[in-house]
């Protein structure tokens, strides 16, 4: 049986005035503005914030670049620079590096800049030195013990060094700072779902009510479900999800491995697997596992088809080059 492991890609956003009121603007509007007025730093800044938080990273530096290169001085738009550069899912040395000095700078004229303290202290965790990350996430809770991001890096810090009971006291006081902030409830879920702790699900039940249109914490409320034995709910919530984003043939593949593994309905299970390979053609983990259902129902030779289209889309599968090996013969 192939099952896929699902991890939550975590990305540590730092929004400079995420935690200061502001009055709501719509991109849209920003957009318009901005079309009249392209060279306002003041717009410029607000929609690479906007953009930051929608993890747009590429269209936040943009934003971020020119408001800088229009206006060094203000705070707010090196900071969003730093804080772009930083968070670069492809970000180089050279962007941290960058990142690093521009959040020094900031703290150089604002000594008690708690975002630029917690921003620094990830760039360090970057270049994997923890002993200068703690030392200035410790500066920023000694100015706001209160501070959630801190909170947040100290917990990454600890994962990321196998300190997991550390890590999820540093999550849990996150969350009590800002019950809202459901990235810290995914962060407890994987953290107890790799423990085999079925209380993952909670946590994961609690982050899908912060962020029901979400897919991807559908999904690992689904997933979750599914590897503790819960196949009827978890099938409600990979169905949740696909009607959120059609393309996700993995919640697909999933309900047809409940279907043939768990609940012994393997016509069903064919029908999944098919679903999904009608969005994706390439999908080899559907291929093979439609094989697998054409084994079960003792037709050799359409499992054998399936599982050469799963190597004929990738060489290296394993799993049904054995499968067609045996058939074979």
């Amino acid at each position: 049986m192939l099952r896929v492991s699902f991890f939550y890609l975590f990305i540590f956003i730092l929004v400079a005035c995420a935690h200061e009121p502001q009055k709501k603007q719509s991109k849209k509007d920003l957009d318009a503005q901005l079309i009249q007025d392209p060279n306002n730093v003041d717009l410029l800044i607000k929609r690479g914030n906007m953009r930051l938080s929608a993890h747009l990273l590429d269209k936040a530096l943009n934003d971020a670049a020119k408001a800088f290169r229009l206006d060094s001085n203000r705070m707010e738009s090196r900071i969003l620079l730093a804080n772009v550069l930083n968070n670069r899912p492809k970000r180089t040395p050279d962007d941290v590096a960058a990142a690093q000095r521009h959040y020094k700078f900031i703290l150089k004229r604002k000594p008690k800049h708690t975002a630029a303290l917690v921003g620094l202290a990830s760039t360090y965790s970057y270049q994997m030195d923890f002993d200068q990350s703690f030392y200035y996430i410790n500066q920023a809770l000694r100015i706001n013990p209160r501070y959630r991001d801190a909170y947040i890096m100290k917990g990454s810090n600890y994962l990321f060094l196998g300190k997991k009971e550390l890590a999820k006291s540093s999550y849990e006081t996150a969350v009590q700072q800002d019950p809202k902030f459901f990235e810290a409830y995914l962060m407890l879920g994987s953290i107890y779902q790799a423990e085999k702790n079925p209380i993952c699900i909670e946590y994961y039940k609690t982050a899908v009510s912060l962020q029901p249109k979400n897919p991807d914490v559908v999904y690992s409320l689904a997933y979750a479900e599914q590897e503790f034995q819960q196949p009827l709910e978890a099938i409600k919530h990979y169905r949740q999800m696909i009607q959120l984003d059609k393309t996700y043939v993995q919640a697909l593949n999933q309900i047809g491995l409940i279907k043939q593994y768990d609940l012994n309905e393997v016509d069903s299970a064919l029908y999944y697997y098919n679903s999904a390979l009608q969005s994706d053609p390439t999908f080899v983990e559907a291929w093979h596992n439609l094989g697998m259902c054409y084994e079960q129902k003792n037709d050799r030779f359409k499992a054998l088809d399936c599982y050469k289209k799963a190597v004929k889309y990738n060489p290296n599968f394993e799993l049904s080059r054995n499968r067609a090996k045996a058939l074979s013969y």
